[in-house]
């Protein structure tokens, strides 16, 4: 071989490095980062997907028309490892995401083009390492806010028209009380894990849908999911899909952890804005209401519900029914497990806030002891804890009816 074949042959991938940015020393640290995972996660009404990194990238964005696009622009990623087969991920029934494609668009920047089936609303915002999770860039997208169009006035009639007799009253139909049934955490936020590896976002979500179903038999309520799948939903939006839907009730299902393995046992709490009942209470309220954090979202819920005018005495009247509800959901579950506390417990629980129906949240046993494990990922012991929320339901509205209001369709959260 010549001396200048072998100059060429050491100098043609000096050149590429060089074009990728690789090869200055200056930016050696940086332009390792590649993306440790990513994942997509879509729900009825938003589509979300978080880039997870070692350490936190700079990025910047902008929008496109003609197709609809969003274009992420990530400083210093290379555009491999996580982000090679991003476009798998993606499933054909996403609600706004139609494809997505990743490139080296210049030296030491990694594109991410998002085409979009429809126009959407992006929020586009860091996270920085919680739970499980290291670095995160989140990209939301939502329905795109449009005024909703305003009908035209109706003509006004040249004369009044001739007064017709009232109808004859006709009997009020009974009306179904709307359960709201939230299942604890889900998406990026996985909630508590098992020593076996299971996730309470998996344990809550099947054991909600067993409630739903139950209920759906009964002829006296009606059931609003407030988590259909897997995916994140801020705290206090649980709470207004919840008012959205009309509700009546609203029971959040969970699968908690403590750091002893030996607590066991169920327990319902209701609100405390005066802190909790018990040390335990107050570490899982806290454990719960750091969901936000680890799922990711933008908003500030720190005392959003104190801005959303809760006062004092629609708070006391909630815990009061919410109390009442919750004893006989805790006496129906007393008969299918053990109790951790034989009576009500009560804590700051961001999503027992609504100040207008009763709520309350079910810690249906500790997933960090391994034989309460074991029981909540049996579908027998799930239908029977279902069955028993179920039964405390019925036990509540039998003496409890709700306010009367107009009968309205629940509907789609």
């Amino acid at each position: 071989m010549s001396r200048d074949a072998r100059y060429w042959r050491l100098k043609a991938p000096l050149a590429l490095l060089l074009a990728m940015g690789l090869a200055h020393p200056g930016r050696a640290s940086t332009l390792a980062r590649s993306a440790r995972a990513v994942r997509i996660q879509p729900s009825p009404d938003s589509s979300r997907i978080v880039l997870e990194f070692a350490e936190a990238p700079a990025y910047q964005h902008f929008s496109l028309k003609g197709p609809e696009r969003l274009v992420i622009d990530l400083e210093g990623v290379l555009p491999d490892g996580a982000l090679t087969d991003i476009a798998t991920r993606l499933s054909p029934q996403d609600p706004y995401i139609a494809s997505l494609r990743v490139g080296l668009n210049r030296p030491n920047v990694t594109r991410l083009v998002i085409e979009l089936k429809t126009a959407a609303r992006a929020e586009i915002f860091p996270l920085k390492p919680a739970g499980e999770y290291a670095h995160r860039v989140v990209i939301d997208l939502k329905g795109d806010a449009r005024p909703e169009p305003v009908a035209p006035a109706a003509p006004v009639a040249k004369s009044p028209p001739a007064p017709t007799p009232a109808p004859a009253p006709t009997p009020e139909p009974r009306r179904l009380v709307t359960i709201a049934i939230d299942a604890g955490h889900g998406g990026e936020d996985p909630g508590a894990r098992g020593a076996r590896g299971s996730l309470e976002k998996t344990i809550t979500l099947s054991i909600a849908r067993r409630v739903r179903a139950q209920i759906e038999q009964t002829n006296t309520m009606r059931a609003v999911m407030i988590r259909e799948g897997d995916y994140f939903i801020p705290l206090h939006e649980r709470v207004n899909k919840a008012r959205r839907a009309h509700a009546d009730i609203f029971v959040s299902i969970h699968a908690d952890a403590f750091y002893k393995a030996s607590a066991k046992g169920s327990s319902v709490f209701v609100l405390s804005v005066q802190g909790g009942s018990s040390a335990a209470a107050r570490w899982l309220a806290k454990r719960e209401n750091e969901a936000d954090l680890i799922g990711g979202t933008r908003i500030d819920v720190k005392d959003i519900y104190v801005r959303q005018s809760i006062v004092s005495m629609s708070t006391d009247a909630q815990i009061l029914d919410s109390g009442r509800l919750a004893s006989r959901v805790l006496e129906e579950i007393g008969g299918i497990n053990d109790l951790h506390k034989a009576v009500v417990e009560s804590a700051n629980f961001a999503v027992l806030k609504a100040p207008d129906f009763p709520s309350i949240l079910i810690e249906t046993a500790f997933i960090s002891n391994p034989e309460e494990e074991r029981k909540l990922n049996d579908e027998v012991h799930q239908e029977r804890i279902a069955t028993a929320i179920v039964a405390g339901l019925s036990r509540y509205l039998a003496t409890n009816p709700p306010l009367h209001r107009p009968d309205k369709t629940a509907r789609s959260v």
